[in-house]
């Protein structure tokens, strides 16, 4: 079994393939096989935030409840993260790129059952299936990146590009999902994914080679060790989801992380004694691996927390609307995309601890700097404070992704980026749940009539339990009553987003000694 990607054969037509995890030469097309990659990541990212501009029209159109609106995000990311290790193995044994590919298809079809749903429920389990695509997309990507460019330096600016557009469709969702809802109905936000896919499959039928781990066919899954991952993960990832809804420390709250706990415990023994284990897990014994993956998980904690609050601030606090709001957060996008190349680049030139360090503590004087804000701050006030944040991000992103995979074999790069991709997306889920928990607390805790003593301002106000909701009464009002009942509710959302970044500001401060002190 050759250990070596050949180039292409003469005829355009025939597609090089090997079924070596590594190779001697650099694969030819490798660029190519990037924008294809870059592509296929874009629409799984995307589609993370581009659902949440059309909350309000879903409520509308399918008279979806708030349980219902939050499980149509969080359907999406319990599947996604409760496969993601499974993906990531299957890829390793039966074949990156056909993963990728099957990914897509799945993707694809749940994309455009999800435009022609009916009813929430319906609308739920089209994500679910959207999820189990994006789960193999993923962790393919990063994979088949890592065995295309086997050069260090290349492999370096490949991951900074692959990051920057990993930050960049954080942006381009709301954008892209505020102008197809203002002109198209709202299935179109699904239907868009459509030739996206249909694009990415074509072009990566010619340009992603094909790699799986030598002798892998002999081998079997570890089918105990792939059932209680996905038993351990989607128990995780739901504890962490329902925690703020049923409180951190409620009986129910503690009762799933207890059962978290076991599933994860058994899930590692299993993996400790078994012949071929699903994830090896003296991998977690190397120091640079563990910290790469701790600061990621700290840098998409801060990400996404720090996103969730400022859309809403732009919207309610502000008066933007979600189209408006969406333009006014690619600054910070584009931060993002141009700081991943740049932290890769200086990675290159001086380790990746410098840069992964830098970048923390700058999420860290971002936070710092959002929380100094009140509700009479401007746009200029908190775009600032969220270019800082990203720009720290990008600048550590690509540097702690290529930490994380250079401390791999080979022969472990499906499972490996599977393992990468777990950790930005339980920082992600914390960074929603943590983040939304502490200024819902302090909301709830401030709405009280200030500045008013009008009775039905006083009664909006207390009834009020997120700003959203304040906001639609305060616009039900109308006049004096409904203006002080914003201004209420403006202030006590702001307070609480500035305990909330806070919080993630420490994280990044620890994020920041572990990658001095393991980065070595």
């Amino acid at each position: 079994m050759s250990a070596t990607l050949a180039p292409p054969p003469s005829k355009a037509h025939t597609k090089p393939k090997t079924s070596a995890d590594t190779v001697t030469q650099p694969y030819p097309r490798r660029w190519y096989t990037l924008a294809v990659l870059c592509l296929s990541l874009l629409v799984i990212v995307v589609d993370s935030t581009i659902v949440n501009v059309a909350l309000p029209t879903f409520a509308r159109d399918l008279h979806a409840g708030t349980t219902g609106l939050q499980w149509i995000v969080d359907a999406y990311t319990l599947a996604f993260a409760a496969l993601l290790l499974l993906a990531g193995a299957i890829a390793d044994r039966y074949g990156r790129h056909t993963m990728l590919t099957a990914g897509l298809i799945v993707f694809a079809a749940g994309s455009l059952a999800a435009a022609f749903t009916t009813t929430t429920a319906e609308l739920i389990t089209a994500r679910v299936v959207m999820g189990i695509g994006g789960a193999f997309i993923m962790p393919s990507t990063l994979s088949i990146l890592s065995t295309v460019f086997t050069d260090h330096r290349e492999r370096m600016k490949a991951i900074g590009l692959w990051s920057a557009v990993s930050g960049l469709g954080v942006a381009i969702g709301p954008v892209a999902g505020g102008w197809l809802l203002a002109n198209f109905s709202w299935g179109s936000i699904f239907l868009i994914n459509l030739p996206i896919v249909a694009i990415a499959l074509v072009a990566g039928h010619w340009l992603v080679p094909a790699s799986k781990v030598p002798g892998a066919d002999g081998k079997r899954l570890d089918l105990t060790g792939a059932i209680l991952s996905v038993a351990a993960f989607t128990a995780l990832t739901y504890t962490i989801i329902e925690a703020p809804v049923n409180g951190w420390l409620s009986g129910t709250t503690l009762g799933l992380a207890a059962a978290t706990a076991v599933l994860l415990a058994a899930f590692a023994v299993r993996e400790a004694r078994a012949a071929n284990p699903m994830l090896p897990l003296a991998l977690f014994r190397n120091r640079r691996f563990t910290g790469a993956g701790a600061s990621i998980t700290i840098m998409f904690f801060a990400l996404t927390g720090t996103v969730f609050l400022t859309t809403q601030i732009y919207q309610f606090v502000l008066g933007y609307s979600p189209l408006a709001a969406g333009v006014r957060a690619l600054p910070s996008a584009a931060a993002l995309a141009v700081f991943s190349p740049l932290g890769a680049f200086l990675a290159k030139r001086a380790g990746v601890r410098l840069p992964v360090t830098l970048g923390l503590i700058a999420v860290a004087a971002g936070l710092v700097y959002f929380a100094t804000g009140s509700a009479a701050s401007g746009y200029g006030h908190y775009v600032l404070a969220v270019v800082i944040t990203t720009a720290g991000i990008g600048l550590a992103m690509a540097a702690a992704t290529s930490a994380s995979m250079q401390e791999l074999p080979p022969a472990m790069a499906g499972v490996g980026s599977a393992v990468n991709d777990t950790t930005r997306n339980m920082g992600s889920v914390l960074g929603v749940a943590v983040f939304g928990s502490i200024a819902a607390s302090v909301f709830a805790s401030r709405m009280t009539p200030v500045g008013t003593a009008d009775p039905a301002s006083a009664a909006h106000a207390a009834g009020a339990t997120s700003v959203g909701a304040a906001a639609a009464a305060a616009h039900h009002m109308g006049g004096a009553a409904g203006s002080a009942l914003m201004h209420t509710a403006g202030s006590a959302f702001v307070t609480g987003a500035n305990h909330a970044v806070i919080a993630g500001a420490i994280a990044a401060v620890l994020g920041a000694a572990i990658a001095a002190r393991t980065l070595r």
